[in-house]
């Protein structure tokens, strides 16, 4: 008995200890084997023998459960210590996030406007026929309209096909001067290399007195803003078509990929178009009740400056979130 109290003792690990329970305590062991001896005893003997014996099987069974709990206490240190994570150390395969380069291009389009105390103006996604076309000089019928593809709703509104209607909310909400940029998404019925269901614009609005807006004006803006987003580029206005504008026109940069030599992407040109403006029409006034104002807008698809400025060549790729594309952009 004093031998098992020493094996006890020297345990090193719960696999042994439990390999020892099983040879003292088990069917076959030690004290079992004691127990049985009773029957050959004396009966006169019986007592002391198994007295003795009862005492022997407490002591150990007490140095068995403080070894065990002494050993669980070790085991536990023993694989914390194993998992144990220093945060604090440095390492390069440390990843970190980013914004996606439509996000960060409107960001930088946003900031730029709010620098020139331009107020930003959102809405909502789902709009009424009114203003996403009626009240931009679009009625029913009007040929323009094919020129947007639109998801309609069962109850007859739309998912605008433009920020426009922004414009017109806000116009209908206050009164002039205004000075606003409208980011956001928009929805057409279209899909290939530079078209998607889904993609982001931002329209700019400008209303004040008559002898306060004019084209000029307009063009410095937008001058300007090419300028610092794309850096040393030629600008050119070209007559062109809209709506709610006239006169209209589309703008066009020098290729930044061939400095207008000509190339692939801009069809051997050596331009760019990258944004459509215009005077309002005094129908979209006279429609919202607006008298002795004028104005300037624009417009440029935020998936376009962002394809230009990191040289992206399919605009899906922007939508299909592959992370060999989107970890280039941390």
């Amino acid at each position: 008995m004093i031998k098992s109290l020493e094996q006890l003792e020297l345990a090193k690990n719960l696999l042994e200890l439990e390999e020892l329970r099983v040879a003292i305590f088990g069917k076959k062991g030690l004290l079992t084997l004691e127990f049985l001896k009773l029957k050959d005893i004396k009966a006169e003997e019986k007592k002391a023998f198994a007295q003795s014996l009862n005492e022997k099987k407490k002591e150990l069974t007490t140095a068995y459960e403080q070894k065990k709990l002494a050993l669980e206490k070790l085991a536990l240190e023993q694989e914390l210590k194993s998992q144990n994570l220093d945060v604090s150390r440095f390492s390069f395969s440390r990843k970190t996030g980013a914004f996606h380069p439509t996000i960060e291009t409107m960001n930088t389009i946003i900031r730029y406007f709010q620098n020139l105390n331009f107020s930003v103006e959102d809405g909502p996604l789902i709009e009424n026929d009114f203003n996403n076309f009626e009240a931009l000089n679009l009625p029913k019928h009007h040929p323009a309209r094919d020129m947007q593809d639109t998801f309609y709703t069962k109850d007859f509104n739309l998912l605008r096909t433009h920020t426009s209607p922004v414009q017109i909310r806000t116009m209908l909400k206050e009164k002039a001067p205004i000075r606003m940029i409208a980011p956001g998404a928009v929805f057409r019925r279209d899909f290939d290399l530079t078209h998607t269901p889904m993609f982001h614009q931002i329209e700019g609005l400008v209303v004040d007195k008559e002898d306060n807006v004019s084209f000029a004006n307009l063009k410095h803006i937008l001058g300007e803003f090419l300028q610092e987003i794309f850096g040393d580029v030629d600008i050119r206005f070209r007559p062109s078509f809209f709506p709610f504008t006239e006169p209209s026109a589309e703008v066009d940069i020098s290729c930044v990929f061939c400095k207008g030599k000509g190339c692939r992407v801009c069809s051997q040109t050596g331009w760019l178009e990258v944004l459509g403006c215009g005077v309002v029409d005094q129908n979209v006034f006279k429609a919202l009740g607006y008298e002795n104002v004028s104005g300037y807008a624009f417009g440029m698809g935020v998936e376009r400056f962002a394809m230009l400025l990191h040289n992206i060549g399919d605009l899906r790729s922007l939508f299909e979130s592959d992370l060999r594309l989107l970890g280039q952009f941390r």
